[in-house]
Protein backbone atom coordinates (compact mmCIF):
# COMPACT_ATOMS: atom_id res chain seq x y z
CA UNK A 1 0.00 0.00 0.00
CA UNK A 2 1.21 3.47 -0.83
CA UNK A 3 1.64 5.87 2.06
CA UNK A 4 -0.51 8.99 2.00
CA UNK A 5 0.85 12.50 2.15
CA UNK A 6 1.00 15.10 4.90
CA UNK A 7 0.72 18.82 4.24
CA UNK A 8 -0.55 21.89 6.05
CA UNK A 9 -2.41 25.12 5.41
CA UNK A 10 -4.54 27.69 7.16
CA UNK A 11 -8.26 28.31 7.22
CA UNK A 12 -8.36 31.50 5.14
CA UNK A 13 -6.34 29.85 2.35
CA UNK A 14 -8.96 27.11 2.15
CA UNK A 15 -11.96 29.41 2.36
CA UNK A 16 -10.59 31.74 -0.34
CA UNK A 17 -9.49 28.92 -2.63
CA UNK A 18 -5.76 29.58 -2.74
CA UNK A 19 -4.56 26.63 -0.67
CA UNK A 20 -2.54 24.15 -2.70
CA UNK A 21 -3.82 20.91 -1.19
CA UNK A 22 -4.54 17.52 -2.74
CA UNK A 23 -8.20 17.30 -3.74
CA UNK A 24 -8.66 13.88 -2.13
CA UNK A 25 -6.93 14.79 1.16
CA UNK A 26 -8.76 14.81 4.47
CA UNK A 27 -8.73 18.31 5.96
CA UNK A 28 -7.87 17.80 9.63
CA UNK A 29 -8.34 20.74 11.96
CA UNK A 30 -5.80 20.88 14.75
CA UNK A 31 -7.28 23.57 16.97
CA UNK A 32 -8.30 23.43 20.59
CA UNK A 33 -11.52 25.44 20.17
CA UNK A 34 -12.91 25.35 16.62
CA UNK A 35 -15.47 27.94 15.56
CA UNK A 36 -18.48 27.16 13.38
CA UNK A 37 -16.87 28.90 10.39
CA UNK A 38 -13.65 26.95 10.92
CA UNK A 39 -15.51 23.64 11.12
CA UNK A 40 -17.11 24.37 7.76
CA UNK A 41 -13.72 24.15 6.02
CA UNK A 42 -12.41 20.95 7.64
CA UNK A 43 -13.57 17.34 7.51
CA UNK A 44 -12.80 16.78 11.18
CA UNK A 45 -11.02 18.45 14.08
CA UNK A 46 -8.60 16.82 16.52
CA UNK A 47 -8.47 19.16 19.55
CA UNK A 48 -5.85 16.99 21.26
CA UNK A 49 -3.37 18.18 18.62
CA UNK A 50 -4.12 21.83 19.30
CA UNK A 51 -1.82 23.66 21.71
CA UNK A 52 -2.73 23.28 25.40
CA UNK A 53 -4.99 25.97 26.87
CA UNK A 54 -2.40 27.35 29.29
CA UNK A 55 0.14 27.83 26.49
CA UNK A 56 -2.47 29.52 24.29
CA UNK A 57 -3.49 31.89 27.10
CA UNK A 58 0.09 32.85 27.95
CA UNK A 59 0.86 33.39 24.28
CA UNK A 60 -2.24 35.56 23.76
CA UNK A 61 -1.36 37.76 26.76
CA UNK A 62 2.17 38.38 25.49
CA UNK A 63 0.91 38.95 21.95
CA UNK A 64 -1.46 41.65 23.19
CA UNK A 65 1.29 43.18 25.36
CA UNK A 66 3.58 43.48 22.35
CA UNK A 67 0.79 45.03 20.25
CA UNK A 68 0.13 47.57 23.02
CA UNK A 69 3.83 48.48 22.81
CA UNK A 70 3.31 49.40 19.16
CA UNK A 71 4.34 46.24 17.32
CA UNK A 72 2.40 45.18 14.26
CA UNK A 73 0.22 42.09 14.65
CA UNK A 74 2.61 39.72 12.86
CA UNK A 75 5.66 41.07 14.71
CA UNK A 76 3.86 40.80 18.06
CA UNK A 77 2.75 37.27 17.21
CA UNK A 78 6.25 36.09 16.34
CA UNK A 79 7.86 37.89 19.32
CA UNK A 80 5.34 36.32 21.72
CA UNK A 81 5.99 32.93 20.09
CA UNK A 82 9.70 33.22 20.91
CA UNK A 83 9.24 34.62 24.40
CA UNK A 84 6.90 31.86 25.62
CA UNK A 85 8.98 29.14 23.88
CA UNK A 86 5.83 28.09 22.02
CA UNK A 87 7.30 25.48 19.70
CA UNK A 88 9.37 23.81 22.43
CA UNK A 89 6.40 23.64 24.78
CA UNK A 90 4.07 22.46 22.02
CA UNK A 91 6.45 19.63 21.16
CA UNK A 92 6.44 18.65 24.85
CA UNK A 93 2.64 18.60 24.68
CA UNK A 94 2.83 16.11 21.81
CA UNK A 95 4.36 13.65 24.31
CA UNK A 96 1.25 13.81 26.53
CA UNK A 97 -0.89 10.65 26.44
CA UNK A 98 -3.86 12.29 24.67
CA UNK A 99 -1.78 14.07 22.02
CA UNK A 100 0.45 11.03 21.49
CA UNK A 101 -2.60 8.81 20.93
CA UNK A 102 -4.13 11.29 18.46
CA UNK A 103 -0.81 11.64 16.63
CA UNK A 104 -0.38 7.85 16.47
CA UNK A 105 -3.88 7.50 15.03
CA UNK A 106 -3.18 10.12 12.38
CA UNK A 107 0.17 8.51 11.53
CA UNK A 108 -1.54 5.14 11.09
CA UNK A 109 -4.12 6.64 8.76
CA UNK A 110 -1.39 8.20 6.61
CA UNK A 111 0.63 4.96 6.66
CA UNK A 112 -2.52 3.21 5.38
CA UNK A 113 -2.71 5.55 2.37
CA UNK A 114 -4.84 8.48 3.55
CA UNK A 115 -3.54 11.94 2.68
CA UNK A 116 -4.13 14.62 5.30
CA UNK A 117 -3.88 18.39 5.38
CA UNK A 118 -3.34 19.91 8.83
CA UNK A 119 -5.41 23.09 9.23
CA UNK A 120 -5.49 25.86 11.83
CA UNK A 121 -6.05 29.62 11.98
CA UNK A 122 -2.63 31.29 11.55
CA UNK A 123 -1.79 32.56 8.11
CA UNK A 124 1.37 31.36 6.42
CA UNK A 125 3.61 34.25 7.48
CA UNK A 126 3.01 33.70 11.21
CA UNK A 127 4.65 31.00 13.24
CA UNK A 128 2.25 28.16 13.90
CA UNK A 129 2.13 24.84 15.72
CA UNK A 130 0.96 23.07 12.57
CA UNK A 131 4.51 23.34 11.15
CA UNK A 132 5.93 21.48 14.18
CA UNK A 133 3.05 19.01 14.00
CA UNK A 134 3.67 18.31 10.32
CA UNK A 135 7.37 17.72 11.03
CA UNK A 136 6.59 15.42 13.97
CA UNK A 137 4.02 13.43 12.00
CA UNK A 138 6.43 13.04 9.06
CA UNK A 139 9.26 11.97 11.38
CA UNK A 140 7.01 9.41 13.03
CA UNK A 141 6.05 7.98 9.64
CA UNK A 142 9.70 7.82 8.56
CA UNK A 143 10.62 5.89 11.73
CA UNK A 144 7.94 3.25 11.22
Amino acid sequence: MTRGTVSETYHAALSHGFADVPEDATRVGVVRRPTAWFSGEVDENVPELGPPEELLEEFKRRHEDFKMQGMCDEGAHNAAWEEVRFEERYREHLDSPEADAALSDLAQRVANGESVVLVCFEKGTKRCHRHALEAELTARLDRD
